[in-house]
């Protein structure tokens, strides 16, 4: 009986190698990517690429256990969820309050130290940004709100508490 039950769970576990999620692989930069839109600094796309691109962009850089399921899957159910939450490579299709808001968000991850994830970074040791790489990103977030509010001045960018 306990041979049946190993057996069984090591046919599922075999079987299940073969549904694969679809990965989030993008061939270039793609045209609404902020990069194309703000400039930025070496160092900061630096920082960016090794501890958000892999959630927040359409192009994630996947390690060897990604394609074991079902790690897979929870692997790409957390870059589908952060992508959601912001999404570099789409950026330029958010309208300006919403860009301000999310880089908004970009500095309050960076000063309150809740990006990247702690179950990121268990893997990610590279991920780990010193203040110096933190600082780095909350300048640049900052110029680029200040690019985005002198292009549209007409635009309310205060928050709304309801």
């Amino acid at each position: 009986m306990k041979r049946k039950i190993i057996l069984g769970i090591l046919v599922f576990f075999a079987l299940i190698q073969f549904i694969r999620p679809a990965k989030n692989k993008a061939s270039e930069i793609a045209t609404n990517d902020i990069r194309k839109q703000y400039a930025m600094p070496a160092n900061v796309e630096q920082s960016m690429q090794t501890a958000c691109f892999d959630c927040h962009s359409n192009n994630t850089v996947y390690p060897w256990y990604s394609n074991i399921q079902p790690v897979a899957w929870w692997l790409q159910h957390h870059v589908n969820e952060g992508k959601e939450e912001l999404n570099f490579s789409e950026f330029a299709t958010y309208n300006p309050k919403k860009a301000n808001h999310k880089l908004d968000k970009v500095i309050k991850s960076q000063q309150d130290n809740w990006m990247p994830l702690d179950s990121y970074l268990w893997i990610h040791k590279d991920a780990q940004l010193s203040q110096q790489q933190k600082d780095a990103i909350i300048t640049w977030a900052k110029g680029v709100q200040q690019q985005i509010k002198a292009a549209n001045p007409g635009v309310d960018f205060s928050i709304k508490k309801k």
